[in-house]
């Protein structure tokens, strides 16, 4: 049962990520920014960041695949946030 929960956290660890990548994604697309909050992203880079480390710290390969793929993700928001601020 422990190994079935694990391949099911690994893919909504991953998969709950997506959020950074909407977001992103909706700013480029509408190139404004104007609603979205740089420091609750920069916040969130923070955590995902610390969360990567927390994983790396326990060699849990769950923690560390979804944490990068959330560090790419907020990485991409601030960035778009930075762009298309007004």
């Amino acid at each position: 049962m422990k190994k079935l929960y694990e391949k099911y956290m690994f893919f909504i660890g991953i998969a709950g990520q997506m959020v950074f990548y909407l977001q992103a994604a909706k700013i480029f697309s509408d190139k404004s920014a104007i609603d979205v909050s740089l420091p609750a992203f920069l916040f969130g880079l923070v955590s995902v960041t610390s969360w990567l480390i927390y994983g790396i710290l326990l060699k849990n390969q769950v923690l560390i695949f979804s944490n990068i793929v959330a560090i790419i993700g907020a990485l991409a928001v601030v960035t778009a946030i930075l762009i298309y601020s007004n």
